[in-house]
């Protein structure tokens, strides 16, 4: 995984306390249990895409042979196209994988460069560590672009894990355009998101303000804050950024822990030279708990 600090400097030039200093060792945390961060984010966006009931899917492909070619709204988003996301919600809250990949296209393309065994073995994984998730789709906009149906909806995940007596809880938002052709979805694309992962009695409550897009080369804020007052508690923490690729999705990742100097983590980072997307992290630990929040950095032209 690249070092955080490759693209990261400190916007605030605070001394550590030396005594605390000397006595905090830097704390190497396998984040998520073994499980990278990249490979989490992959789990809970790909589900989005969905599975096709094969009525819902016949009837959509009649909606995108109709003329239209103006993009709606939820509003007169049409019963066909709503039931399919009903039914996407409902299969991904059976955890059923199989039927899931039963619907994409063998030609299914996908912005994080995706193919339907990397996608299946992700949600794989992710159901077996959280049995419990649960998800809710709703449509932000819908058009037709000859006989295929392009929607941009946005997923909420909500769920916990129970492993050796200990609860971590996930929440995640993404937003994300499917391009559905004949009863086959053909592409995803995602567009933002943001998951927030906690555990302990007191974990830290994080306010993340970032840019969802950023062009190449250039320098941005990424403000990680505690929202509530820390006042004697000690905070360590940690950002990363892995850039998001097929390779990246199940290697296990290790970040440094350090003794933090104020209320959360402020960085000025610098985006790649080449367009691409990123997921960028914050970690941030107090003695009630632990608590992190990733977001997706869209890197264009």
């Amino acid at each position: 995984m690249p070092s955080a600090s490759q693209y990261f400097s400190s916007r605030r030039d605070e001394k550590a306390d030396p005594i605390r200093g000397l006595r905090q060792r830097a704390i190497v945390f396998g984040f998520n249990c073994g499980q990278s961060i990249a490979q989490m984010l992959l789990c809970l966006t790909v589900v989005s895409a969905g599975v096709l009931h094969q009525g819902a899917a016949k009837a959509i492909g009649a909606i995108a042979a109709t003329p239209q070619t103006i993009a709606q709204t939820p509003a007169n988003a049409p019963a066909p196209l709503t039931k399919v996301l009903t039914e996407i919600d409902a299969a991904a809250n059976r955890r059923d994988v199989k039927a899931v990949m039963a619907f994409y296209s063998p030609n299914f393309t996908h912005s994080d460069g995706l193919n339907s065994q990397s996608m299946a073995k992700a949600l794989t994984q992710l159901w077996d560590r959280y049995p419990s998730l649960n998800y809710r789709t709703e449509i932000k906009s819908w058009k037709t672009e000859g006989s295929a149906i392009v929607a941009e909806t946005v997923t909420t995940i909500a769920g916990t894990q129970k492993k050796d007596g200990r609860e971590l809880n996930l929440k995640a938002t993404i937003r994300s355009q499917q391009r559905f052709e004949g009863e086959k979805i053909v592409k995803q694309e995602i567009l933002a998101e943001q998951t927030q992962l906690s555990s302990g009695q007191n974990p830290p409550t994080i306010q993340v303000n970032f840019p969802e897009q950023v062009k190449v080369g250039q320098e941005y804020h990424f403000d990680a804050i505690v929202r509530e007052p820390i006042g004697d508690d000690i905070l360590i923490g940690t950002v990363l950024e892995e850039p998001i690729t097929e390779k990246t999705f199940f290697n296990p990742s290790e970040v440094e822990l350090e003794l933090l100097n104020s209320g959360g983590i402020f960085k000025v980072g610098k985006a790649p030279a080449t367009p691409e997307n990123r997921w960028v992290s914050a970690v941030l630990m107090r003695q009630g708990g632990i608590a992190t929040v990733s977001v997706r950095l869209r890197v264009v032209k």
